[in-house]
């Protein structure tokens, strides 16, 4: 497959597939506050386009994604209807939630980076854009529907995750690669080191607070 010859259908896909999964792990953190049909839609539509609204207009772009495509809402709406009928049926919703998010957080950041280096940004806006597409979805989720944000929770690997996907396509295409290989590239990696946290605990150290120096 030539994936530079099939970029614009790979950065649309990209959209899409994000839109969806974030959709979906809205939909269950309203399932988890126990709200009603409309709650439910609002969360997944405000978790599947946050990141790329932020982005859309950092960037100045045109429209937004999800005005030019209002056929973002309607998928996010589709999750939201999923979710509301089927929730019950899942014996751990909460793990479920980690993974799709997980899954969608390697799917956002390559789409965020996808937009920035067709705008033509310096690399380290790439990598901002990337970040922000890629977690500030679920940050207005978790904060809206009372959780403790993924982004923010010690001893996770999340914004690292995005972070560290981001750089890689970065580096990859400045290595001469691609920029469909280097959106393979970041979305592997995103999603290995967030896998690699859930599975196997990995994470950086944290600030440990330490008693003032006194003077002696």
């Amino acid at each position: 497959m030539n994936l530079a010859a099939n970029l614009p259908v790979l950065v649309w896909t990209l959209d899409y597939a994000s839109v969806l999964i974030f959709a979906l792990t809205g939909a269950l953190v309203a399932s988890r506050q126990q709200l009603d049909l409309v709650g439910f839609i609002f969360m997944a539509a405000m978790t599947a386009v946050g990141g790329g609204t932020l982005r859309d207009l950092i960037l100045n772009r045109d429209l937004v994604f999800w005005v030019a495509r209002p056929s973002m809402i309607m998928v996010a709406t589709l999750a939201a209807f999923v979710v509301f009928w089927t929730a019950h049926l899942m014996e751990s919703r909460y793990r479920v939630l980690l993974w799709l998010d997980a899954l969608a957080l390697a799917i956002a950041v390559p789409a965020g980076v996808a937009v920035a280096l067709a705008s033509g940004v310096s690399p380290l806006i790439v990598v901002i854009m990337g970040v922000i597409t890629g977690t500030f979805g679920g940050l207005m989720r978790d904060v809206v529907g009372n959780e403790v944000p993924l982004g923010l929770k010690a001893g996770e690997l999340y914004l690292t995750a995005a972070f560290g996907g981001a750089v890689m396509a970065v580096l990859l295409v400045w290595l001469g690669l691609g920029r469909g290989e280097a959106l393979l590239g970041c979305g592997v990696t995103t999603f290995s080191l967030r896998a690699g946290s859930l599975i196997w605990g990995w994470k950086l150290p944290g600030y440990r607070p330490r008693p003032p120096r006194t003077r002696g």
